[in-house]
């Protein structure tokens, strides 16, 4: 299989990546990206420990690691309208936690909607640029409080 574009090649603002670094331990930092991300517009419907699940499953000695599946329902309908429902593939938007060292959590977060049109299931149209612009500027406001 041949990728429609070369991966390498690829800017952190392409994806809309940002990351930060938060001094304190993994849970208050789930607590907080969780407080800021709602504060900002976003729901939570989905969280859950993919370390936990592994360390349990598959002893996988993983350090914590947490998923914090983020929404926006006005924007997420939109865009499952703007992409004729295949957006819902790529849902919720993801914002990760995960422990660097004790006491030192990197949260992360790339952008569903610049991925969807990377990839070719969202529109290069006006709608979908609008709607990549406004979570654009939730997900700023969330790190910028962070």
């Amino acid at each position: 299989m041949t990728l429609p574009i070369d991966p390498s090649q690829i800017d952190p603002d392409d994806i809309g990546a940002k990351q930060t670094t938060l001094e304190m331990d993994h849970e208050e930092a789930i607590e907080r990206v969780r407080e800021v991300f709602t504060d900002a517009g976003f729901g939570v419907p989905v969280e859950f420990s993919p370390s936990e699940l592994l360390n349990e499953k598959v002893d996988a000695d993983r350090d914590p690691y947490y998923v914090l599946g983020a929404c926006n329902p006005s924007v997420a309908d939109r865009a499952l309208e703007a992409t004729d429902g295949k957006l819902g593939a790529l849902f919720p938007c993801n914002v990760v936690v995960w422990e660097e060292e004790p006491g030192r959590q990197r949260v992360y977060h790339v952008s569903i909607m610049r991925i969807a049109r990377l990839v070719g299931i969202a529109p290069e149209d006006d709608e979908m640029e609008d709607i990549v612009a406004e979570t654009g500027e939730l997900v700023d406001t969330a790190f910028e409080d962070l």
